[in-house]
């Protein structure tokens, strides 16, 4: 499906996007380092190479939101629903994942070195 907006590429460092519908939005390449999103809606965004390094992304809806290489290093996805996301490629190093959905989420040569997760976790990804 056609992105409702396009802001690939846009630089929202820092910005407060708390509680934000970006429902289907392109954020491709987009710098969102240090952002607060958090209860943002993401469902089905195009996250795709963008930079969410040291985001707050608690509770946020990621539900089949695409992250393919994604720089999500550092960031706070604690709560967050990953169900269905594409983490291909993505680089979630030291990201915190306590709490998160990742039911059906698509882990392929994802980067999870150092990253925080609920006990037990680990098994999805071996």
């Amino acid at each position: 499906p056609d992105a409702l907006l396009d802001l690939s590429k846009a630089i929202l460092t820092g910005a407060d996007l708390t509680n934000v519908n970006f429902n289907k939005v392109n954020l491709s390449m987009a710098n969102l380092r240090g952002a607060n999103m958090r209860m943002a809606n993401l469902k089905e965004a195009n996250l795709t190479m963008a930079n969410l390094s040291n985001a707050d992304m608690r509770m946020a809806d990621l539900r089949s939101a695409n992250l393919h290489a994604a720089n999500v290093q550092e960031a706070d996805l604690r709560d967050a629903n990953l169900r269905a996301a594409n983490l291909k490629v993505a680089d979630l190093s030291s990201a915190d994942l306590r709490g998160a959905e990742l039911e059906g989420a698509i882990f392929d040569m994802t980067i999870l070195d150092n990253t925080k997760r609920r006990k037990g976790l680990w098994n999805l990804f071996s």
